[in-house]
């Protein structure tokens, strides 16, 4: 029997809201860089006892007149499309964003030309330009220790990385708020973790923990069929109570 805590719901009503917000900014920056904001979110059924909620299991049929179908946020993601052919040099638009992406670019761009290095142009086939970061994945507690991460960012994945040569990650915690962690075994432990999780869509560790994916990469088509499976079983799993 799994050791793995009970998921909060049913796997299955989670999806995906991603948007990218233009500001309508005439510079070099706005060109170069476009940020994606992605939202998780839980699609549930409430039941309206009164003016307070009530579990599900107060109804008395599925077409239950008091119920209402509603949409909880319970994680974030964000991503980075960089275009090295517009705008400013690449290299520094992400210097300029955070620190998180100039570490991106100083492992994969010449500050020169802000295109790809030659050692990083060798490593990748050519099917676009761009460059797709993946800044950063968070889940709600409760929702984590399911492989659900990895799931969700595969599917983003697909669908932010036409014209894209390459795909970009630097996996590790971004939650720094469980006491857990303060001991660097399970600091360890858990970033090793995330890793692998990243590891599994086809993301190879480059450099100074910057990790590439190629969009032509079959790994990631294949991974995302044998995801879409697991997802599956997990919400079977949920729904006789067996997760």
């Amino acid at each position: 029997m799994s050791t793995r805590p009970q998921l909060p719901g049913d796997p299955s009503d989670l999806h995906l809201r991603i948007s990218y917000d233009d500001e309508l900014f005439d510079t070099p920056q706005a060109d170069t860089l476009e940020r994606w904001a992605v939202t998780i979110l839980h699609r549930r059924r409430v039941h309206h006892a009164g003016q307070e909620q009530a579990t599900t299991s107060s109804c008395t049929s599925m077409d239950c007149p008091s119920c209402t179908v509603e949409d909880a946020t319970v994680g974030s993601m964000t991503f980075y499309r960089v275009h090295l052919d517009r705008g400013m040099n690449a290299y520094w638009a992400m210097e300029e964003e955070s620190e998180e992406l100039y570490e991106t670019a100083q492992a994969l761009l010449d500050p020169e030309t802000g295109s790809f290095t030659g050692e990083v142009s060798e490593l990748l086939e050519y099917v676009g330009s761009a460059l797709l970061v993946m800044d950063r994945v968070t889940l709600d507690p409760a929702w984590r220790g399911h492989g659900l991460a990895a799931v969700l960012g595969c599917e983003v994945i697909h669908r932010l990385m036409a014209g894209c040569r390459a795909v970009a990650c630097s996996p590790g915690v971004s939650d720094l708020s469980s006491q857990r962690l303060k001991e660097r075994s399970e600091w360890d432990r858990v970033n090793a973790k995330i890793a692998r999780g990243w590891a599994s869509l086809g993301f190879r560790l480059y450099r100074d923990n910057v990790y590439l994916l190629s969009p032509a990469s079959q790994d990631l088509e294949e991974q995302r069929g044998v995801l879409r499976g697991r997802l599956a079983e997990i919400g079977a799993s949920w729904r006789t109570g067996t997760s």
